[in-house]
This record gives C-alpha cells, sequence and structure tokens, in this order.
C-alpha cells in the first residue's frame, strides 16, 4: 500500500475516493470533519445525530456521496474523549478509518489532519499500513468484491515534508512487522527450517550478515538438546545467526527465538484439534528475524547478534522418545519427560550458543513457549521472566509504549524442585503447576549468570480473532514493536 502526505487545503475537500475523519465522544468534530461538514451543508451533523453514532473510540458511521462530495465517500471515526488525542490516538485513527472502507471499492484513502504534528501524523499512516496487513498469497478464487480496495492513503496535514521525515523510521519498523507476519503466516509445507533459513539469509541485502550452521556443524559443537528435537523430521534442523553491526566496538547486545516450524508434538503428539495452529511455532523466531530487518532498515546505532533455533518436531521412527537423556551443548544432561515440551529443548542450545561465543551484554529469548501462559495472563498479554531488574524495567517501558503488553512473573528458586530429575541433571518438564515458571527455571539454568529475559509470547503470537485495529487475525508479528523501542531507547550510542 502505497503511503503519501500532501499539503492540507481546508477549503477544497477531497472529490472523489474515501474520506476519513475524526469525531470525539459526545459528538464533537474534529477541524477536518468540520469542514467536510460545512462543504456537504451539515451533512455530518446530521447524520451525527440521527443514530446512536457517540464518537466512542472504534466507532465508525458512513455517508455515501453526500451534496458537495458527490464522487466521494464519508467514514466518521470516533476516538473517544478530545483530551486524550496524542500519537497513539492518531494510529488508531488510521486503522480504523482503513478498516472502514477497505473493500469500499475506493481506491484512495484520504485522513484529513489540520493541525496535527508530524508524529500524529505519522503515526495514522501507520495505523493504516498495519491494518492493511493480509495474508491471501494462496487465495486463489476470492471474489473481487471481497478484496480490499485501498491502494493508497493521503494523509493531509500541515507540513508534508515533517510527516514524511516522521514516518521514515515507522516505514521501517511496518516492514520488520511484515516480515514476521508472513513467516508467521507460512503453513509448514512452505516454510521449514531450511526455507526459513533461506529466507533469513537474503536479509543480507539490507546490510546484516547472516550464517547458517546445519546439522553437521551443531554436532561438532555439541548441540545434543536442539538436535534431539529435529531428528524425527525428514527436514534438517538448522541454526541461523545474524549479526548487525551499527554501534562501532560497543558490546553486542542479542537476541534468541524459538523457531519450531511445525509442533506436533512429537512422540508425545498433541491432540488433532487445533494442530493446525502450530505452524506458529516459530513466532519467536520470527519476531527475532523482523527485529533484525527492522535495525537494518533503519541503519540502527547499536551491535545486535539474533539467534533462531529452526526444528520441526515430528514423530517418525526415529523421533526423540519420553525418557531419552540428551547432552546440552552446556554439558548439562537432559531427561526429556515430554517431546511436546521442546521449544525449551531448541533455547537452551541456542542461549548457550550465543553467549559462549558473543558475550552479549543481555540476552532475550522470545519463543510461544506454554499453553499455561494463556491460562495466566489470558490472550493480550505476553510473560516476562527475568533475571535482572533493569533489563526487565527496559522492556516493560517499551511494551508500554508501543502497545505490546507485558507482565512480569516470578521465577522462585523452590520451584527448580520441579524440574530436578532422578536420572540426570534436569529433566525438561515440572508438571503442570506453576507450567510457565518451571519452563522459565529450565532456561535458567542454561544462562551463565548473564543477565537475562525470556519473553513467553504463546498468547500473543497470534490473535484469532483480534479486536485491535491494528493486529489482522492471525500472526500479529508481537515483539518485533516491543523490542525496537527497547533497543532505540536504551542500548543505542
Amino acid at each position: 500500500m502505497r503511503i503519501e502526505f500532501v499539503q492540507v487545503d481546508r477549503t477544497a475537500p477531497p472529490a472523489d475516493g474515501a474520506v476519513a475523519v475524526i469525531a470525539f465522544e459526545g459528538g464533537g468534530l474534529s477541524p477536518a470533519a468540520e469542514d467536510l461538514d460545512k462543504a456537504t451543508s451539515g451533512a455530518l451533523t446530521r447524520a451525527v445525530a440521527s443514530g446512536r453514532f457517540s464518537g466512542g473510540r472504534g466507532q465508525s458511521l458512513e455517508l455515501l456521496a453526500p451534496a458537495g462530495l458527490e464522487n466521494a465517500r464519508v467514514a466518521i471515526i470516533g476516538l473517544g474523549a478530545r483530551a486524550e488525542f496524542g500519537p497513539e490516538a492518531a494510529e488508531l485513527f488510521g486503522a480504523y478509518a482503513y478498516q472502514a472502507v477497505k473493500v469500499s471499492g475506493a481506491a484512495t484513502l484520504t485522513l484529513p489532519m489540520p493541525g496535527a504534528s508530524a508524529e500524529e501524523a505519522a503515526r495514522a499512516a501507520f495505523g493504516s499500513r498495519l491494518a492493511s496487513y493480509r495474508f491471501d498469497r494462496y487465495r486463489t478464487t476470492e471474489k473481487a468484491d471481497k478484496k480490499p480496495s485501498v491502494a493508497a492513503v493521503r494523509v493531509a496535514v500541515d507540513d508534508p515534508d515533517a510527516a514524511a521525515a516522521a514516518y521514515a523510521p515507522l516505514a521501517a519498523l511496518g516492514d520488520g512487522i511484515f516480515f514476521t507476519r508472513d513467516l508467521v503466516s507460512e503453513p509448514a509445507n512452505i516454510l521449514h527450517p531450511e526455507e526459513f533459513a533461506r529466507r533469513v539469509k537474503a536479509l543480507e541485502s539490507l546490510g546484516l550478515e547472516v550464517e547458517i550452521l546445519g546439522e553437521a556443524e551443531m554436532a561438532k559443537l555439541g548441540m545434543g538438546s536442539l538436535l534431539g528435537v529435529g531428528q524425527g523430521s525428514v527436514r534438517e534442523s538448522q541454526l541461523a545467526v545474524i549479526q548487525w553491526k551499527g554501534g562501532g566496538d560497543a558490546q553486542p547486545i542479542a537476541f534468541v527465538g524459538k523457531g519450531v516450524c511445525f509442533d506436533t508434538g512429537g512422540i508425545s503428539i498433541k491432540p488433532a484439534d487445533g494442530m493446525e495452529d502450530m505452524k506458529w511455532d516459530m513466532g519467536g523466531a520470527g519476531a527475532v528475524a523482523g527485529l533484525m530487518h527492522v535495525l537494518a532498515s533503519r541503519k540502527a546505532k547499536a551491535n545486535v547478534v539474533g539467534i533462531l533455533g529452526l526444528v520441526e518436531n515430528m514423530p517418525d521412527g526415529n523421533a526423540q522418545r519420553p525418557g531419552d537423556i540428551v547432552t546440552s551443548m552446556s554439558g548439562q544432561t537432559i531427561e526429556v519427560i515430554n517431546t511436546d515440551a521442546e521449544g525449551r529443548l531448541v533455547l537452551a542450545d541456542a542461549l548457550w550458543y550465543c553467549q559462549e561465543r558473543f558475550k552479549p551484554q543481555f540476552m532475550v529469548d522470545l519463543a510461544t513457549l506454554t499453553g499455561a501462559i494463556i491460562i495466566a495472563l489470558g490472550n493480550d498479554y505476553a510473560g516476562l521472566f527475568s533475571n535482572n531488574d533493569a533489563l526487565s524495567d527496559n522492556l516493560l517501558k517499551a511494551a508500554k509504549a508501543e502497545g505490546e503488553p507485558l507482565w512480569r512473573m516470578p521465577i522462585p528458586a523452590a520451584y527448580e524442585k520441579q524440574i530436578d530429575s532422578m536420572a540426570a541433571d534436569v529433566k525438561n518438564t515440572g508438571g503442570r503447576p506453576g507450567g510457565s515458571i518451571t519452563a522459565a527455571l529450565f532456561l535458567q539454568r542454561f544462562v551463565n549468570g548473564l543477565p537475562w529475559a525470556h519473553l513467553d509470547i504463546a498468547s500473543t503470537a497470534w490473535k484469532k480473532p483480534s479486536s485491535v485495529p491494528t493486529l489482522p487475525e492471525g500472526a500479529t508479528g508481537y515483539g518485533v514493536r516491543l523490542l525496537n523501542r527497547m533497543v532505540a531507547d536504551a542500548y543505542e550510542g
């Protein structure tokens, strides 16, 4: 979708296409809405007064070809209290506006925003773009009237150049989010570990350095924990190592992603109902890949490492069995109690490799790790587990600023006994009580004193359905905004 910033002209309303304006709680109109109301001899005021539209956030009201705008359609978007209008509300305005007219037949959507700041105008454009995401590459018989018609969003502002400059980093962020959403949306017969690695390798065109380790290289490194997960698949496991070097001689920061491209549960096989959703069990790796895409696109002034453990968990005759004992890269032995607790086995080796090779300031891992986090926090919050308060604070601040909610969870040492094994150094599951906590405690055993945070994003990587206009139903790209903001605010020189 094309984004344009043009000079606002309050005396000449758009002659065609769709135009969206703002109404506030109680029926108050924005300046642009007042202009259109005058141009249509009060049509907007009459429309608002004729029904139950109150200007509440998310409400919308459409007028088709009102007198004075015979070739246009007008969408009135409710945004709640006028006093609460700012960049966040502007982003929602753009998203709600796009959703209101996306299949209307209009090719353009104009958002007149006289008096808005450059940031507010940029965020409105960004909201429209995020709302426009649609994974439709495999739809071949969809009727034309069901497809979005809006190909361009035109934001009319007082200073188009300033708005365009403010939008540039958001454009890079949008590219990274869409890259993640595409990865997470792909079916597993297309996006297996080798294909995932190939797509990440292609990011070298942005200036990233990418290495791909295959099973032979990982075996030499002693990654028995990661390799055990993928041994039942005909697809070779991969480890993608991505580096962005924008921070001179600074010590790098690191992000590690769980990339289980499909998770049957292995021998501990999952129920058939809903198993198709396990194509998105690589959402953590997808988020890290999208983050690296953003950082390279906007030339971040930081040294950043991304590590992706890419596997497929399948139940063939060579698959890992419950009761098997594997040796991790750290040297610790792991008793595999449940082969469906596989993501932590992948991360155990990926985390150890990351800290051993790169000696980063900190590590943050992202993983669709446990169903228990959904039971604990519902479908809107990801769980944050960490051994470091300063790192946690930076994550929580960024999460609040970007609207990607996080909730810090405890990792009490007393729960360690749940993952003690009689046969090995540790076992990979501690049972149902505190399941997301014991998973985090397992990961912590492979963090050698380094500041570390674990984000369990099982509740947020995929929405079905979504009530947030910037999030589509399906892959959300959760984590890309949050981590990009944290890097920008706390770790760029």
